[in-house]
């Protein structure tokens, strides 16, 4: 029986968000194309080691991590072990993030500290912790995780769509600083069926406009997972600066 190909073998890969979501299917694709895999996730230790579990039950080498990426000494001692228990890192993704719905006016300091530090402020971290140690290296794949509202911007969620036009805007500063020995590009993903997309933080209105594209449903966070094992690879050598966009057709751009 012919073997499955693993672009990834004998690299190591940071995931943060990795708990859930984008970044539990990102982990799991990694570490199905070859790779050591440092599950990162902030205070979610059961959901963490069961990612774990199922890398090392498919015969992979997974470890977890706890940080909370907006404090800065968290993530670079966070770092520092996952380099010391699996090897330097090759690959850093960054999908840990956060979003909540409310009217502009309405939104508080407290409100856009939080979103922005964590979906802004904790990939800024992330990118400098990783960044310090692929650049004498000279090799390294960084991705980071932004969203379509990025670009389109939406009513309710200014924090939010703030933030992941500034991850685009920091990954593309930063491609064009560290090209070209370690390439960063980004991923923007539409509505993904993750617990993000859930009443708990937005309302049914919106919900139904997530639906409202032309793919007329939601992805699949392995969906956006594929984008990011492409990334990572060698497939990718010409790829930089660019954020692809997994949305289905929620916006066609770029």
């Amino acid at each position: 029986m012919a073997t499955l190909p693993r672009p990834l073998e004998g690299r190591v890969a940071l995931v943060t968000g990795a708990a859930t979501g984008i970044g539990r299917a990102t982990a799991l694709a990694l570490a199905a194309a070859g790779a050591r895999v440092a599950v990162a996730h902030h205070r979610q230790d059961d959901l963490a080691c069961k990612v774990t579990g199922h890398i090392v039950d498919a015969g992979g080498l997974a470890l977890a991590f706890d940080a909370d990426v907006t404090r800065t000494s968290e993530v670079e001692d966070m770092v520092q072990a996952a380099e010391s228990a699996l090897g330097p890192l090759d690959i850093a993704v960054h999908c840990a993030g956060v979003i909540q719905e409310r009217a502009f006016l309405e939104t508080t300091d407290e409100d856009w500290d939080f979103v922005v530090g964590v979906d802004l402020k904790g990939v800024f971290t992330c990118c400098r912790a990783v960044l310090s140690r692929m650049a004498p290296r000279g090799r390294g794949s960084v991705i980071n995780v932004a969203s379509e509202l990025g670009f389109l911007g939406r009513a309710q969620y200014a924090p939010y769509c703030a933030a992941k036009a500034g991850v685009i805007g920091l990954t593309r500063s930063l491609a064009r600083e560290f090209a070209p020995a370690i390439r960063v590009n980004g991923i923007a993903p539409g509505p993904i069926d993750t617990p993000m997309l859930s009443l708990d933080n937005m309302s049914p209105d919106v919900l139904e406009m997530e639906r409202a594209i032309p793919a007329a449903r939601v992805g699949r966070p392995e969906e956006v997972a594929a984008a990011a094992v492409f990334l990572a690879s060698d497939a990718a050598s010409f790829f930089y600066g660019q954020i692809l966009g997994p949305n289905g057709g929620a916006f066609m751009g770029g």
